[in-house]
């Protein structure tokens, strides 16, 4: 399954959609050694990454044409996030709330055993393209980035 935009932070860290739709996302993420912190925990930006994308990917589950950018973000940390190598922790997203311009999400990552690890609730506003400058956009990274000129 797809994000249906080009996130190339998201590839590196080897996420993997699960569930896009209806205000929920799922997001699998079996963290590399080279994501975990000097306790040989998952590394804390490793789960805030994970909790931000969870959430905006729900957020785009019901307008799927727009963007999303973040706004605000408040993380919990509750537990190390540890999972044996090669297994996923799990992120889960879900729109609690949203206007015609923002969207209210919140995002919980589990372990392998379903205990909750780390919790966030998100506030994202819907874009369409994103200014570069004064006269020029650019669109949703899809496959290639353009910049389209608004003379």
């Amino acid at each position: 399954m797809k994000f249906g935009v080009d996130i190339p932070f998201v590839h590196h860290l080897g996420f993997q959609l699960v569930l896009w739709e209806g205000g929920h996302s799922q997001i699998d993420y079996a963290p590399k050694p080279e994501h975990l912190n000097s306790f040989g925990v998952t590394h804390g930006g490793a789960c805030m990454t994970l909790l931000d994308v969870v959430m905006a990917v729900a957020a785009r589950s019901v307008e799927r044409d727009m963007g999303v950018v973040t706004i605000e973000m408040k993380t919990s940390f509750m537990q190390a996030a540890k999972v044996p190598a090669g297994v996923a922790l799990v992120g889960k997203g879900r729109l609690m709330h949203r206007t015609a311009t923002m969207a209210f999400t919140e995002g919980t990552i589990y372990d392998d055993q379903g205990r909750a690890c780390a919790h966030a609730t998100g506030t994202f506003k819907y874009v369409k393209r994103l200014a570069t400058g004064p006269k020029s956009v650019n669109d949703l990274n899809r496959s290639e980035q353009s910049v389209i000129s608004t003379d």
